[in-house]
């Protein structure tokens, strides 16, 4: 399941069929669209609901579509009673009686949703805490901000909804800061900047988030150079605004992906389009890293309860180290 599956839980998202696709029935034309990432099973089961519409009607699983009709997709949340703690292992940077800082590992979804109830942060959070917040949700305990599934890094978790408000509040002032370390195709033309444009749903491909997409927010990217290789540079990237894939869709979009990321150009893409010896070296970086090189390194913010300013940071996983140090070692 992507992670913008995941978000949408909850949400009515609406789809376009195109004209000329003949007839094909409801069903099946869910379940085979990659757009949309829903089983024909699963795609049936919504439609028995009433959560699958077609020009605003319920429709039989057998409806034929023509095209030029208007899909609405309602997806509903995960149940509550659908968490269940599971011991697993965490990376526990820093904890006390109101809050935790974890250091999330790659491959982890941060809560459970459409397709992932188990073996997610929250699931280990609930296992390792008798006490956590629910001002997200009972299906988000104690989540006040999310990292992609693929991100590695830290994140902060509230224990009680007080706590939970309070860092809300920290993130929209702006005084809950997060760095970033990523590894981006190419070179940045200055060596410190700006991103800002707005970002939202891309308009055809509802997996995935866009530059001046539907209903685009806000979304603001500062970097500096960390170092620069032979063809890549590694960032610091801090964030103004914290909108989903906002690192990953600002540097796609100025031709510069984040290395391995296989939904922005990050990957085949990059590999593709390499020449002489650089193409060799990305198939042996890609070998090692299986996710995009991105990973959340520093978070600084001021204690909500005692106002003592606490700052943490968690050192590179084992394949973005490897990685940089093969890189290192090429630009010798």
């Amino acid at each position: 399941m992507s992670d913008i599956e995941d978000e949408i839980a909850g949400e009515t998202t609406t789809y376009d069929v195109p004209h000329g696709i003949g007839a094909e029935r409801l069903d099946k034309y869910i379940g085979g669209n990659p757009e949309i990432g829903l089983t024909r099973s699963r795609a049936q089961k919504l439609i028995f609901q009433g959560l699958i519409l077609v020009d605003g009607e319920r429709a039989l699983a057998k409806h034929v579509l023509t095209g030029g009709e208007i899909i609405q997709l309602t997806i509903p949340p995960i149940p509550v009673e659908g968490i269940k703690g599971e011991n697993i292992p965490l990376d526990i940077v820093y904890e006390d009686a109101y809050l935790v800082v974890v250091n999330k590992p790659a491959g982890m979804v941060t809560h459970p949703g459409v397709g992932n109830r188990s073996g997610t942060l929250a699931n280990a959070l609930v296992y390792h805490f008798e006490k956590l917040s629910h001002e997200s949700g009972r299906h988000r305990p104690g989540i006040v901000h999310r990292l992609d599934k693929e991100t590695s890094g830290l994140l902060v978790v509230a224990k009680d909804d007080e706590t939970h408000l309070a860092l809300q509040e920290l993130i929209k002032t702006r005084e809950l800061k997060r760095t970033y370390l990523g590894l981006i195709c190419g070179h940045m033309k200055e060596e410190a900047g700006t991103i800002d444009l707005p970002i939202g749903r891309h308009h055809s491909n509802r997996t995935l988030i866009a530059v001046n997409g539907d209903n685009s927010r806000e979304a603001v990217t500062h970097y500096r150079l960390v170092e620069r290789y032979r063809s890549y540079d590694l960032l610091e990237v801090s964030l103004e605004t914290g909108r989903t894939h906002q690192i990953r869709v600002h540097f796609s979009h100025l031709g510069h992906p984040v290395f391995g990321d296989p939904d922005y150009g990050g990957r085949d893409k990059w590999v593709n389009a390499m020449f002489g010896p650089e193409r060799p070296l990305a198939r042996r970086l890609l070998e090692i890293l299986p996710r995009q090189a991105l990973h959340a390194a520093k978070i600084e913010f001021p204690h909500p309860k005692t106002g003592e300013q606490l700052e943490f940071e968690a050192k590179l996983p084992e394949d973005l180290a490897m990685i940089i140090a093969l890189l290192q070692k090429e630009s010798a």
